[in-house]
């Protein structure tokens, strides 16, 4: 069911900050530096690690009451998603409600952090050579 990493979200207090520290540091490229998701209620930067589309994504919040916001309340700063790649989210998500996940299904589908000792996952689809969903 699981296929690999596809990418990890790093909750930062200061973006422009952490892509300095990111490409100075680390020797990675941010992407789109600050753009801003309000649906998501946070500013982000994209590091991409390989052709195949794998990533880091660095977000700041919009506002202390966004899901980073809190993230970063509760824990500061660090992990706050980790998204697995699945060939078929439908399929990945039945076999897990048959097995008592606990998902979220909002914006997209997670599993609870409840179920993975503290971490949220995300479940994204994604197919060799094909898009995403």
């Amino acid at each position: 069911m699981f296929k690999w990493v596809d990418h990890l979200v790093i909750a930062v207090n200061d973006l422009d900050e952490a892509v300095k520290s990111y490409e100075e540091k680390l020797g990675l490229k941010a992407q789109d530096v600050g753009q801003e998701q309000p649906q998501l209620g946070l500013r982000n930067a994209i590091l991409p690690l390989d052709e195949g589309g794998r990533f880091i994504e660095l977000a700041e919040p919009l506002g202390p009451d966004t899901p980073v916001g809190r993230s970063l309340q509760r824990r500061g700063e660090g992990l706050h998603l980790a998204a697995i790649a699945v060939e078929d989210l439908q399929e990945a998500v039945a076999a897990l409600k048959s097995r008592g996940v606990q998902l979220i299904e909002a914006g997209g589908v997670f599993i609870h952090p409840r179920e993975t000792h503290g971490i949220l996952f995300q479940l994204v689809e994604r197919r060799e050579g094909g898009p995403s969903s």
